[in-house]
Parts: structure tokens; sequence; C-alpha cells
């Protein structure tokens, strides 16, 4: 057995070939990757300042947060393959960079349309960086149990990143300006470029040199970007208008050639191989249910408490509070349990878990609730199992990836939280509007019938997460551990590593 010295195996206890800088990469990844997150959910509070300040029309501003939603949405398969193909090192530090310099034109923003136009470089970076990002984890750790630890404390970032939004924004937008929720980002960016080169030697695993497939990477772009716009219309347009139908069908239509396309020629973009495999297909739709429910707790949550409570930004923010410690605390229960239970029995648990806690918060909603007896208990128990639930996600999609599939793994994981984000806004959302136009218009306290619209909308969400769970019971798969992990066999090829025995696979049990 070859003998290494402590600094090739990354300190004492550490595997062999390991880089000892890996702990201090996945840092700098994860505080980028967590800036990228929030930015989606930091904007929300700041609306009403935002669109007084630079003259939005109702309909203008929700283009602040869908321009960033459908570009990353869009763009991240692309994202994800141009990463496995020039590097993922080199692409994340174009998307960081890409996504500071946007992000100071944003806070710059004099006119609407310059806030709307950096809205969409924005999203353009997170597409860059993001899939990049996460595809380096696997080739940084090439041992099954720190990966799945990496991957349990990046799934968990990504799970408090989305509610500390809200605080940050509140916080920010009360005591400063709305402009410096985009400002902050600027000295983060700066910091990853900087420390990216000295803790990050990227192995020649993360490049396989391939063609850029044209015809895949336009139909699968335009497809899903096509799919987005479609399901943002559908907030604010009946389903049956041409606003949702032309752009929902077309985009389906792009991606069903697209794998027509893909499955006949000889270097696809996105290799077909990639979803037999039924624990990351499984795990892939059910992201979309996660994270539609999410996005609309926390959309119509805030509208709740600033339209039936009259809550400042600031009081908002802090409302968020007891979700952010708890989802904090369920990441780390989540990284605890998947070495010892596995990945299904977590995700099952978080999603019954996550419907049970949408229940409890639509039965907490009331005109006259007070915080700590009507919305603490949802908040605290939504925010657990989303903590939950995220790193098992994030372990489930990269499942017994190859090294040089890593980043197409990764974009097609982080595509499907950006569809299932606009899929809550597109449905569970404006039926909760609906609902109570309607019944304002029968006579009912316009209070009264948005708190029941929002609970009702609750309610569905939860029966999406049941089903979820039910998805994952019966589909998600119980992996031999004798099998060897490609990734780890990827990794030790690139460094020259011979393994020495078997090793386990990937996180599903």
């Amino acid at each position: 057995m070859t003998t290494v010295g402590k600094e090739s195996q990354g300190g004492a206890g550490s595997p062999a070939g390991a880089d000892p800088r890996r702990w201090l990469a996945l840092t700098v990844l994860a505080a980028m990757q967590f800036m990228l997150v929030m930015d989606i959910t930091v904007v929300n509070v700041a609306l009403p300042d935002i669109q007084s300040d630079l003259g939005f029309s109702h309909g203008g501003l929700a283009w602040v947060v869908n321009a960033y939603v459908l570009v990353a949405g869009g763009f991240l398969l692309l994202g994800g393959r141009l990463a496995d193909m020039f590097g993922r090192r080199r692409m994340f530090m174009v998307g960081v960079l890409v996504f500071g310099v946007s992000s100071a034109v944003c806070g710059a923003a004099t006119e609407s349309w310059m806030l709307v136009a950096s809205r969409f470089v924005q999203g353009l970076g997170e597409a860059l960086a993001g899939p990049a990002a996460l595809g380096l984890i696997p080739v940084l750790f090439s041992d099954r149990k720190e990966r799945m630890r990496a991957l349990g404390i990046w799934g968990g970032l990504s799970a408090v990143a989305g509610s500390v939004g809200s605080v940050v924004g509140g916080a920010v937008t009360d005591l400063v300006s709305w402009r410096w929720i985009f400002f902050i980002n600027v000295p983060i960016a700066v910091a990853a470029l900087i420390m990216v080169g000295r803790v990050m030697s990227e192995k020649a695993v993360a490049r396989d040199g391939r063609r850029l497939d044209a015809v895949g990477a336009v139909t699968a772009t335009t497809g899903l970007a096509a799919v987005v716009y479609g399901l943002l219309q559908a907030a604010d347009h009946p389903w049956g208008s041409g606003r949702v139908l032309l752009p929902l069908l077309g985009g389906i239509a792009l991606l069903v050639f697209m794998v027509v396309w893909e499955a006949r020629t000889e270097d696809p973009m996105i290799p077909l191989r990639f979803f037999g495999n039924r624990t990351r297909v499984t795990t892939n739709v059910v992201t979309v249910a996660i994270f539609a429910a999410f996005f609309t707790y926390m959309f119509l949550f805030t509208l709740y408490v600033q339209q039936v409570h009259d809550y400042s930004p600031m009081k908002t923010g802090l409302a968020y509070i007891p979700l952010t410690v708890t989802a904090l605390v369920g990441a780390g229960v989540s990284t605890v349990l998947m070495p010892r239970v596995g990945v299904k029995a977590v995700m099952a648990t978080a999603f019954l878990g996550g419907a049970v806690a949408l229940f409890v918060a639509a039965a907490g909603f009331a005109p006259d609730a007070s915080f700590v007896s009507g919305f603490m208990p949802g908040l605290l128990l939504f925010g657990f199992c989303n903590g939950l639930a995220y790193p098992a996600l994030i372990n489930g999609a990269l499942h017994e990836v190859t090294g040089q599939d890593s980043g197409l793994a990764s974009g097609v994981q982080t595509a499907m939280q950006q569809v299932g984000a606009a899929l809550g806004l597109a449905t569970l959302v404006p039926f909760a509007f609906r609902y109570a136009g309607d019944h304002i218009e029968d006579g009912t306290l316009p209070q009264v019938a948005q708190t029941d619209g929002y609970a009702l909308a609750f309610r569905i969400g939860a029966g999406v997460l049941a089903a979820g769970a039910l998805f994952i019971l019966a589909l998600l798969e119980k992996v031999d551990a004798e099998m060897r992990d490609p990734i780890a066999e990827a990794a030790e090829a690139a460094t020259g590593q011979a393994a020495a025995e078997p090793t386990a696979t990937g996180a599903a049990r």
C-alpha cells in the first residue's frame, strides 16, 4: 500500500490524495452560493420601495424578480455543461465576475429598465457560477463520506439562504436603502474571485474538452426559458390565454426536439444516459414540488403580514428569523442523519413534515392572529423541514454521477429549483389571489378573504408535498453499499491514486 504524507492526505485522518485546501475551498464556494440563492428572495421585501423610487408600474415591478428567475432557469443546463467542458473553476470565476458587476449596476440603477436589464444579467451570472460551484464539490471530495458531508453543508446553506434573504432585505431596506441589497454582493464577489485561485486547483477530471453541441444548447436553453416564461405569465393571465400557452407549449416542443436530437447526435450536450439513474430523476422531479411550496409560502407570508397585519419591511424580515434558525438546525440534522439512515428516509421525512407544516401554517392564519400562537408554529416547523430536505436533495441529484457529468447534474438540479419556484408563483399564488378576489366580490371583508385564500394555497401545497413523499418512497432507489463510486474512481484516476478497496456509493440508501 502506498504511503502518503500528511500534506497529500489533507491532514490527519483525511483520505489519501485529498486536497488539503478542500474545506477552505468549500467555504468560498458555499459563501458565493449563499449569495446567489439569497438574491432570489432578498428583493421581495424591498419591492414597494423600489417601485416608489424608480417609478415601476405594477406589472413591470414583477420583472425585478422574474428577470432573474427567467434567465437563471433558462441557462442553467447550458452553464452546467459549459463547466464540464471548459473547466468548473474557470466558469465559476466568469459567473462570479458577471454577477458582481451586474449587482453593482442594479444598486446604481436610476431607471426601471436599467434595474430589470441588470437583473437579467445577474441571472446569467447565477447560471454560470451555480452549477460550476456545485460541480466542483465531487472533484474536491472524492471520499464518499466527506462528499456527503460537504453536499449536506452546501444544501443546508442553500436552504437557509432563501429565508435569510427576507431578513436581510427587510433590515437593509429600512435601515439604509434598497440599493444596498445589491451593493453588498460586490465585496463578496471580489473576495470569492481573489480566494478561489488560492484555495482551488481544478483536477483533470473536471474537464472533458468536448465540442459544444450547438443545437442541443440552443434548444435546451430556449426551451427552458420559454417554459419558465410561460409559467411566470400564468401568474397574471388565464392559463388558456396566448400569453401563457404559446411560450409554454413552444418551450415543451423545443425540449422534446432536444431529446430527439440528443438521442441521435454523436456528441450530445446532455447524454440521455444521464437520466437512466432512477434516484437522480426522482430527486429532480420532487425538487420542483418542494421549491414550488417554499416560494409560495415565502411570497404569501410576506404579503399576509404586510397587508393583513400592517408589518413594516423591517418587521417582516425579522418575522422570518424563526424559520431561518430552524432551517439551519434542520440542515445540520440532515447532514448527521444521511450517512446513518440514507437519503431516502431523510428526504421522505422532510417532505411529509413539510406537508404537516403547511397545514399548521394555514391553521394559524387569521386576521387577528398573534405572532407567537398564530405564525410561529408554521415558521418553525416549515423551516426545519426545508432545512432537512435540501442536503438530501443535493445528494440525490448527484448520486452516482460521473466526474465528467457533475456540472450537468448540478445544472439540472438547479434548473429544477428555478422551475419549481416559477411553478409555485404561477399556480398556487394566482389561485390564492383569485379565491380572495371572488370572495371580496361576494361581500367578504378583504382581510378575511385574503387570509382564507392564502391558507387554502398552503393546504394545496401540503398536498403536493405529501404526494412528493409517496413518490420518494415508491421510486427512490436503495443502493447496494458495496458498489463502486464513479466519482471517487474518476478522481483517483485523475490524481494517479489507485483505489485500495471499493468505496461505497453515494448517499441514497
